[in-house]
């Protein structure tokens, strides 16, 4: 399990622009924030990326560099990103479910529509030297941090210099 305070692995995915994301090239002012999704048959991913979408200049004010990952194909991500009103959030595909559990992420069997197999949603906060400040990591696809609290205990962090917390 990855703790904070410690360096994360480094990624690099997919984006459904065409593009190439990896974490060892972001210089975020304050923070990458890591955002991992269970995919297109979530409604409960599709509610919460929306108001992502809604809180990207927020984030941007602060500093924070943005992304959502997910283990669908480019197929399904590229259909994601076009049907959901997240025009402005970076979208990655196809991470792989033995990369999402060195993250400490749950994995799931599929039930009726849902995948073979797809990885629980996560959210991880990582400052520019890709140590681990912070990490939520959910069984289900519920209970996920919301933004408006996010955003103001960025602000607090950022303010008091508050250190990572939960590495002993």
């Amino acid at each position: 399990m990855l703790k904070p305070r410690e360096k994360t692995p480094d990624l690099t995915i997919n984006l459904v622009n065409d593009t190439e994301w990896t974490l060892s090239k972001q210089d975020p002012k304050t923070f990458t924030l890591l955002i991992v999704y269970r995919g297109i048959h979530c409604p409960v991913c599709k509610k919460y990326l929306e108001a992502l979408q809604t809180k990207l200049s927020e984030f941007n004010d602060l500093g924070v560099n943005v992304i959502a990952i997910s283990s669908d194909t480019e197929k399904t991500a590229k259909k994601t990103y076009d049907e959901w009103a997240i025009g402005d959030v970076p979208i990655g595909f196809e991470f792989p479910i033995e990369d999402a559990r060195a993250w400490g992420l749950f994995i799931s069997k599929g039930i009726k529509d849902e995948p073979e197999t797809f990885i629980e949603p996560g959210l991880f906060l990582i400052r520019p030297d890709q140590e681990l400040y912070a990490a939520s990591i959910q069984s289900m696809p519920f209970a996920r941090p919301e933004f408006d609290a996010l955003i103001k205990a960025i602000k607090f962090v950022k303010k008091e210099d508050y250190p990572a917390r939960g590495e002993a």
